[in-house]
């Protein structure tokens, strides 16, 4: 595969951030967005859509009521067992934006959050930004998988769980999930659980959603995007199990923090209700790249093959290895010291791409020394 394959043709065909962001002949490994084309069926419900009507929705004045809220509830049903009551769905643009949005309305500057470290480095950002500071729950290396380090939550508000975890891909068992529900209880905090990469997991591990473990305390988000490969629609979901939380988000003004679009609730809808074969044969191929990693990375790079996500997390053992690897391999990944504590000797490898191109990636990867 050629430089110019890599830095013109393909990037041509991909004009969104992940490769914006490339000089040419590098080859971008960073951003959670795939190399794939989406789900024809939602590429068909768009273009219904856009030579449709372009009005206001009707449901625009009660969107727990409309489509968004009840695909969620059937897919919530259909693939995990659990039976959200679609009335207590909101919409907003992105997790991130849900995120923050949850934090303005229960917590005050000053109140912690725990959060599985290493994490997803906009969270760190968000609660950087926004004065919570953060209590790490710190993910240590257990054999073939991670284990946590709980500390003390004394004084937290929240619990921030990510599951599937972003970097490390760890799906955590009914027997976690039930510690941190009884810590939840114990400290009286609201647990915001961010599921985004649900769909993404692999066989023989199950997703669990909190909802069903601590329905009474617990936010569940979730999204699309990630699984289907929408990350432009800006469509994301809360389900808002706990009723303090709902009273504090029905207290501010309807409009305050926008609400979905009509194109992100089409391809959501689309992509929950009719894009489930597509996603079987791409989560079939993020199996394949996931163990092609362990069997052509360099001797002395460690690596855990994830039980869920598209993302690979590297340890070379020493930090300033992601500037390198761009700089003599043309590779970008994402430098792991942003992703906080635990995070400074790793790269984050995203292996959502084409075999031909993770195979390329590899061996520029294997030409520096770990």
């Amino acid at each position: 595969m050629s430089d110019t394959f890599v830095g013109e043709a393909f990037k041509a065909r991909n004009d969104g951030l992940k490769w914006a962001k490339a000089d040419p002949g590098v080859i971008p490994a960073w951003v959670a967005d795939m190399d794939l084309p989406s789900a024809p069926e939602v590429v068909e419900a768009l273009r219904r859509r856009a030579e449709g009507d372009l009005g206001y929705p009707s449901w625009l004045d009660s969107p727990q009521s409309g489509p968004l809220a009840e695909a969620f509830a059937e897919r919530m049903a259909a693939r995990y067992r659990w039976e959200p009551d679609p009335g207590l769905v909101r919409s907003y643009s992105d997790i991130n934006q849900a995120l923050q949005v949850l934090l303005h309305v229960w917590t005050a500057p000053g109140d912690g959050v725990a959060l599985h470290t290493p994490a997803y480095h906009p969270f760190l950002g968000t609660l950087e930004t926004m004065d919570r500071p953060l209590r790490p729950i710190r993910l240590v290396p257990d054999g073939d998988s991670w284990r946590a380090e709980i500390p003390d939550l004394s004084g937290c508000k929240v619990l921030l769980l990510v599951n599937p975890q972003n970097p490390t891909g760890r799906v955590f068992t009914r027997a976690e999930l039930e510690e941190l529900a009884e810590l939840a209880e114990r400290h009286d905090l609201l647990v915001i659980s961010d599921e985004i990469h649900a769909d993404l997991v692999y066989e023989p591990n199950r997703h669990i959603p909190f909802g069903t473990i601590l329905p009474h305390r617990t936010v569940t988000l979730t999204s699309a995007t990630k699984a289907f490969n929408l990350g432009g629609i800006r469509c994301s979901v809360a389900h808002l199990g706990s009723p303090g939380l709902r009273g504090a988000l029905d207290a501010q003004p309807p409009f305050l923090f926008g609400s979905a679009n009509v194109f992100g609730v089409e391809a959501t809808v689309a992509a929950w209700r009719h894009g489930d074969a597509w996603l079987a044969d791409t989560v079939a191929l993020l199996d394949r790249n996931r163990r092609a990693i362990a069997e052509h990375l360099p001797e002395g790079v460690t690596y855990r093959v994830p039980e869920a996500t598209y993302l690979a997390w590297l340890d070379y053992g020493r930090p300033g290895v992601a500037e390198q690897l761009e700089r003599e391999a043309k590779v970008l990944l994402s430098d792991g010291a942003v992703f906080g504590p635990g995070g400074e000797t790793f790269v984050r490898l995203n292996f959502a791409t084409s075999e031909p191109v993770l195979a390329e990636i590899l061996r520029r990867i294997a030409t520096v020394t770990p």
